[in-house]
């Protein structure tokens, strides 16, 4: 196959490259160019170019476009909106056999009771603009990509992890070794609710063989599509798994754990607020039957036991990656400090 990748450098995009790489496909990725060449599978050829400037787009892959090239998938990564959507129709509508957009599970309605989330759970976040522009783009996916006889596919993704990525509930995104080096330095460790509301994690590279497969799956065409782990684990269970890949014994873990509301986190780090209110405090399993369905054979195969490992060694490789986001440690230090307070004022 010939597949495009706008992005390709991203958690996602950077799996995605390498597998269809693998698989002997021509790539060719759009990116602005402020990666090292380590990070392009061999083989690939790279567009420089601001994949969010439609015309600047255009202009890069004129050429191609004069010489009647075609790709059988354009995969989106970096679409945000329903205008950059739009955007890309015409621009890719007389490039490729095939567009699919990067979504997000975000977007689905969240219960007030433990049901797998299907493809055909109701798409409304109340509280993250992230996750509403996100449903916005598909709809005008639909609407613009079947006005011009498009085919599409739109694949949502939910909370992802890879070797440079180590999942949390809150204040772990920017820089990812900072849970770790709290849970080496003997600090608190901010748990969420009780610890026991049950979350998906799923690795990148699981997450791009999906989405590698679908690229080839008439059956999908039109259709959204989630790929995540069966994997659902409390946050209890992400937290040991971490400090357990981090070499903490579970007494060690047991001592620093510190569970807090949702409530507080917001309080401490509002603008946490829609990625909390609107996803990570509800509880998340999803039916993987449709994504089964497409692709057969495909699975999610990586234990988060063993893609934590494969993290905190590709952090351990390089000192240079272990930064820690002070502002987030801190944040975490007070809310803390005020749980452990509060339940030793209600022992007193």
């Amino acid at each position: 196959m010939r597949i495009l990748i706008v992005g390709g450098t991203g958690l996602i995009s950077s799996e995605l490259a390498i597998i269809a790489a693998q698989a002997g496909d021509d790539v060719t990725l759009v990116n602005r160019g402020r990666t090292t060449a380590a990070a392009t599978p061999a083989g690939a050829r790279v567009i420089h170019a601001d994949a969010k400037d439609a015309q600047a787009l255009r202009g890069a892959l004129q050429g191609m476009r004069l010489r009647g090239e075609r790709f059988d998938a354009v995969v989106q990564f970096v679409a945000f909106d329903a205008e950059h959507v739009a955007q890309d129709v015409e621009t890719f509508a007389p490039l490729t056999d095939r567009y699919v957009l990067i979504a997000t599970s975000a977007s689905y309605r969240t219960m007030d009771r433990l049901i797998p989330t299907t493809e055909d759970t109701p798409q409304e976040n109340l509280h993250w603009e992230y996750a509403r522009l996100k449903q916005a783009a598909e709809a005008a996916l639909h609407e613009e990509a079947e006005r011009v006889g498009l085919p599409y596919v739109i694949v949502r993704p939910a909370h992802t992890y890879g070797p440079s990525k180590i999942p949390a509930f809150t204040a772990n995104s920017r820089m990812p070794w900072t849970l770790v080096d709290r849970m080496r330095r003997g600090a608190d460790l901010v748990v969420p609710g009780d610890g026991t509301s049950l979350w998906t994690l799923t690795h990148a590279r699981d997450v791009a063989a999906g989405i590698h497969g679908l690229l080839g799956a008439e059956a999908a065409l039109g259709r959204a599509v989630h790929i995540t782990s069966d994997e659902a684990l409390t946050w209890n269970a992400i937290y040991a798994t971490i400090a357990d890949a981090a070499g903490l014994d579970p007494e060690a873990f047991e001592r620093q754990r510190v569970c807090v509301p949702s409530d507080a986190l917001v309080a401490a780090a509002p603008s946490q607020a829609g990625s909390i209110y609107g996803d990570k405090m509800h509880p998340a399993v999803y039916d993987t039957s449709l994504i089964k369905e497409l692709v057969p054979g495909w699975e999610a195969r990586i234990a988060f036991a063993d893609g934590m490992r494969e993290a905190v060694a590709w952090f351990e490789a390089d000192p240079s990656r272990q930064q820690v986001d002070e502002d987030a440690d801190g944040m975490l230090d007070r809310v803390a400090r005020i749980y452990r307070e509060a339940l030793r004022a209600a022992g007193a």
